[in-house]
């Protein structure tokens, strides 16, 4: 039987597989031009870095190692939102694309935050 904290783990880790399936439908959509490519290049790397490190975390050697994947994984997702905003301010992508990445960022962002916190004894 699933515990609610098992629950939470697999729902969190599925938006993440939601997430990068999404992001690469996008990077798929960009202009063909050699600033968008380069951009495209470092958000398909941090990008991707949310998940990798968090699915790397669960099966980490020591709590500390485990906290320290999900730093990286933090690192990641806030790093995408500046890709992903010189991509909507550079006119390569549409505000309304990018809109829903930033937000969904944002809210990775803290959950993977507060998971820091709690395992770093500080909440």
């Amino acid at each position: 039987m699933n515990t609610n904290s098992q629950i939470q783990k697999d729902e969190f880790k599925r938006r993440l597989y939601t997430f990068t399936l999404k992001l690469i439908a996008f990077l798929d959509r960009l202009p063909n031009d050699i600033v968008s490519r380069r951009l495209g290049d470092q958000l398909l790397r941090s990008g991707t870095s949310i998940i990798g490190n968090y699915v790397e975390g669960q099966s980490a050697s020591s709590r500390k190692d485990f906290t320290n994947y999900f730093v990286t994984s933090l690192k990641s997702s806030n790093e995408s939102k500046l890709w992903f905003a010189l991509l909507r301010d550079s006119k390569r992508a549409e505000y309304e694309s990018v809109d829903w990445f930033l937000k969904e960022l944002d809210e990775v962002s803290k959950i993977l935050a507060s998971s820091i916190l709690t395992l770093k004894g500080k909440r």
